[in-house]
């Protein structure tokens, strides 16, 4: 693997990290205000869903949890976030917590989790 790539993946920490918590403050003014901007909407709000939790799940390997072997914590963490958000979308008018969101956001977590996997593989065969 090239060193570039492996300098980004793994030597990179403090960016990710900070990537990290950019993704999780905008995600989290996304589902609580009370009308987010129609720019950064598919169109359909499970696929919003799932591409948030995506992302989340990506940048979390790299920031976090760059063995597979921890994954299931990875997800579980963010699955609780997912629900924290839907808990809290209940209390919120005129927002709705829904539990599909959740199951959107679970299948993103694995979406992005899947992406990382082969690259997880390649950084641990250029070791």
């Amino acid at each position: 693997m090239p060193d570039a790539l492996l300098n980004l993946f793994i030597r990179q920490r403090a960016l990710w990290r900070a990537l990290l918590a950019l993704l999780v403050a905008v995600i989290l003014w996304l589902a609580l205000s009370p009308a987010p901007p129609r720019t950064v909407d598919t169109g359909w709000d499970k696929a919003n869903h799932a591409m948030a939790f995506a992302a989340l799940g990506f940048v979390s390997v790299w920031a976090l949890w760059p063995r597979p072997r921890d994954w299931a914590w990875l997800a579980l963490a963010l699955l609780a976030f997912g629900g924290a958000i839907e808990i809290a979308q209940s209390f919120l008018p005129p927002r709705e917590g829904d539990w599909a969101d959740l199951l959107a956001d679970g299948a993103g977590i694995a979406l992005g989790l899947l992406v990382a996997l082969p690259i997880t593989a390649m950084l641990a065969r250029s070791r």
